[in-house]
């Protein structure tokens, strides 16, 4: 028997999720080449350029389990059990992301790039090209070519049995589908920019508390911090761009934040402040949406370069390693037969990654704004308490994002549903606790205990009592 030609896949694009998809395509036997435009960030001193703090969950360590990563990078991460609410006046509020053992974890950019990268390098028949740049490509044949930045003006042509454009939010392998017919795109810039500081270290110790996320809602404006493993916090503040050019001085700054933020100005530093803030200039956040994410059956697109989302949910890391885990699903499903699995993955795919965009954007305002709301609080609870009594009937929202594989567009689906028994649930809660003396009308009975199952109103009586800890 002829032995089976070996298939060749050259990964376009050397962040997060191509270094994955190279230890994904390896494991099914590709011989894959990576192509990155940068240098080696390994043996860089300093990267250029800003990341928001990554934050690692479910669907992102299921993915790192597959290729026997997921202990390797947990172990360098941070757990993080509850949002920490900053309110104006210094008062601080914990909202717990799910049950008591559930958590997402803070973890560095560049260190898990940097794994990602090794571990791709160790894989059999895998090679890393740095520092090529991709200039042209013809998807429909499978053939790049890459412009070598070595100091001279030296191209590198590619023909390849399978193209995997990893190549972020302005990739260039989408670039090239974009003139493809019937192919749908569309990019939104959000009127907010990010611009990132630091917490240093306080007498050798971490200046806040560490297992959260730390939260300074401000309704129109927000600022996180996520902990890192050097007893630093990352402090990103998300605000309007014309919010920012009106600070113009050092002084405007600190006045700023010590109206607005004012608990974070002695732990960044009033000289820190003023001289990070100048730094750099506030940067852009892009959403990208587009169909389908396939050529044929020789190239197609995932991560950033597919589905770029605004980072309010904390998906895009975990959305874009999900993405490798599904493929190869696919693959494992479909026999690596690529004229099959590609046109699979655009059509499986893409309605998670378009529903996984638009919570991310939703879950900006929750997080600026809904968190300082005394009815979010209360669906928050009512949501803790029902999931509770009946964990696999009743999901949270945040639960089946960040703790689950329950497809993104469905998790919306079944949140719509459940949003009607919460808003039920609440008030008769509500008509319960208006009825003083042990004195029920007629009327909070008819409107509000009717409309709920009998279990529901034994439940709520346990709440009530305070049976149920939420």
């Amino acid at each position: 028997m002829e032995k089976q030609k070996q298939k060749s896949a050259a990964v376009v694009g050397g962040g997060l999720v191509g270094a994955m998809n190279t230890c994904y395509l390896s494991s099914r036997g590709f011989k894959v080449d990576l192509y990155e435009a940068r240098p080696d960030i390994r043996t860089m001193e300093i990267v250029r350029g800003r990341s928001i703090n990554l934050a690692l969950s479910y669907r992102g360590r299921q993915a790192l389990k597959k290729v026997g990563l997921e202990d390797q990078v947990v172990q360098d991460g941070i757990p993080m059990y509850a949002r920490m609410i900053h309110d104006l006046n210094g008062t601080l509020r914990p909202i717990p992301y799910g049950k008591s053992d559930q958590y997402i974890m803070s973890v560095d950019r560049r260190k898990l790039n940097e794994t990602l990268l090794t571990a791709a390098e160790e894989r059999p028949d895998v090679t890393l090209h740095f520092q090529h740049k991709l200039v042209s490509c013809d998807l429909e044949k499978g053939k790049l070519t890459f412009k070598m930045n070595g100091g001279e003006d030296v191209h590198v042509e590619v023909t390849t049995d399978l193209i995997m454009g990893n190549d972020g939010a302005y990739s260039a392998i989408r670039k090239h589908m974009v003139k493809r017919p019937r192919f749908n795109y569309s990019q939104e810039y959000i009127p907010h920019g990010y611009m990132e500081l630091t917490v240093p270290p306080h007498n050798g110790e971490f200046a806040m508390a560490i297992n959260y996320l730390h939260i300074w809602p401000r309704n129109e404006y927000m600022m996180i911090a996520l902990p890192n493993q050097d007893k630093s916090f990352t402090l990103t503040l998300f605000m309007p761009f014309d919010m920012f050019e009106q600070l113009k001085t050092g002084d405007d700054v600190v006045k700023f934040f010590m109206e607005k933020f004012p608990d974070s100005v002695p732990l960044i530093g009033e000289e820190s402040l003023k001289e990070t803030y100048f730094r750099l200039p506030p940067l852009p956040l892009v959403s990208v949406k587009c169909f389908p994410y396939h050529v044929s059956d020789k190239a197609v697109i995932m991560g950033d370069a597919a589905h770029a989302m605004v980072p309010f949910y904390g998906q895009g890391m975990n959305c874009g390693f999900e993405d490798c885990l599904v493929f190869d699903e696919i693959m494992e499903k479909l026999d690596s037969d690529l004229s099959k699995v590609l046109p699979e993955y655009s059509m499986y795919r893409s309605p998670d990654a378009h529903a996984i965009n638009d919570l991310a954007m939703y879950n900006y305002i929750e997080m600026r704004k809904s968190v300082n709301s005394r009815w979010f609080l209360m669906r928050k609870k009512v949501d803790a308490f029902l999931h509770a009594i009946m964990p696999r009937v009743f999901i949270p929202l945040y639960t089946m994002v960040s703790f689950t594989r329950i497809r993104y567009h469905v998790v919306i689906n079944k949140a719509k549903k459940q949003d009607v028994l919460v808003d039920n649930s609440i008030q008769a809660l509500m008509a319960l606790a208006a009825v003083g003396g042990g004195y029920f009308t007629a009327v909070a009975i008819s409107r509000h205990l009717d409309s709920i199952p009998g279990w529901l109103r034994d439940s709520v009586w346990g709440f009530l009592r305070g049976d149920f800890a939420v």
